[in-house]
């Protein structure tokens, strides 16, 4: 059985304005409110007192790093499910919020991870920009917007630069569904959201795990 990982600030003296504010949503501990109670995260969600609260008493805007959305919990239960999947490789986790798919690959191997996101409290923006050599590139729930067409092409570039393979967690948003890369999509796992999860997503009861099967031109 994999250990439990609690994420938590001890020192309340030491810590900047974000670090407090986390630690604020951090005493709400989850460990079975998702599909992976392996991992114990502290998180946005009714049971914070924040849930509650108008936005602007919140110590820090917009905290989708606190959220652990469906896509992402289809990912990490996959990845324990089939820990093979990023055993000893190199893994990139997209829009990671609260952390739980990098958690999950470490947990199951992976000789490096990198978990990336646009809040300029964790890291910088890395859609567009040169790809590493990843051999796993991770993500969900981020196909919408005009997001949803530079993440396609960038993701395109790692795999015809890299070689990369690329896992897609998703809820089934619409947008999601209709475009252009859903038909180079094959399911690999679907799951059953427990019923919090549901709650909290608009009854969706369900959330797939893909894989992009992108062919390059060479």
């Amino acid at each position: 059985m994999y250990r439990g990982i609690i994420l938590c600030f001890r020192d309340q003296g030491t810590l900047n304005p974000f670090q407090r504010g986390t630690s604020c949503l951090m005493r709400q501990i989850v460990s079975s409110r998702s599909l992976t109670p392996e991992i114990s995260l502290g998180l946005f969600t009714p049971i914070c007192r924040f849930w509650t609260e108008k936005p602007e008493l919140w110590p820090f805007p917009d905290p989708h790093w606190a959220i652990y959305r469906p896509g992402g919990q289809a990912m990490a239960r996959y990845l324990f499910n089939n820990p093979e999947v990023s055993g000893g490789r190199k893994v990139l986790v997209l829009g990671c919020d609260c952390g739980a798919s990098a958690i999950a690959a470490k947990l199951t191997g992976a000789s490096r991870v990198v978990a990336n996101d646009i809040d300029p409290s964790e890291t910088y923006n890395m859609i567009g920009s040169k790809p590493d050599a990843w051999d796993l590139i991770l993500l969900g729930d981020m196909f919408y917007d005009d997001l949803a067409d530079r993440l396609h092409k960038w993701l395109q570039t790692c795999i015809t630069t890299h070689g990369a393979q690329v896992l897609i967690g998703d809820l089934g948003w619409a947008q999601f569904e209709s475009h252009d890369i859903r038909r180079l999509l094959h399911k690999l796992a679907h799951f059953e959201l427990p019923d919090s999860v549901k709650e909290e997503n608009y009854r969706l009861t369900n959330s797939t795990v893909w894989c992009y099967n992108y062919k390059p031109d060479l």
